[in-house]
């Protein structure tokens, strides 16, 4: 089963890389608080849509797991699980999980 730290990883990596495609005074804080989605938010809507695959991309590759991340259940949650990265995390992990 993946961990959190797992996915975490995979998620900064999937960031890591839309940071070497921008310019060195645009680069985009990696951490767990990182604005993906909203407001403060430096990511536009193609560069969200970037890093959702990538990241489901990687899981698939390198733990085996076929999830889908922009799916009916997390456009009808009250709270985006795209707004931070421990958002998405989360979502990650309740994905495995089966919740």
């Amino acid at each position: 089963m993946i961990t959190g730290r797992e996915i975490e990883t995979t998620i900064f990596a999937a960031l890591a890389a839309l940071n070497a495609e921008r310019a060195p005074n645009d680069q985009i804080e990696i951490s767990l608080r990182t604005l993906l989605f909203g407001t403060g938010s430096r990511l536009d809507s193609l560069q969200l849509v970037s890093l959702i695959t990538d990241v489901e991309v990687a899981l698939n590759t390198e733990h085996g797991l076929d999830v889908s991340l922009a799916d009916d259940r997390a456009l009808e949650r009250a709270e985006s699980p795209y707004t931070t990265v421990e958002t998405l995390r989360d979502y990650v992990l309740e994905l495995t999980q089966g919740v």
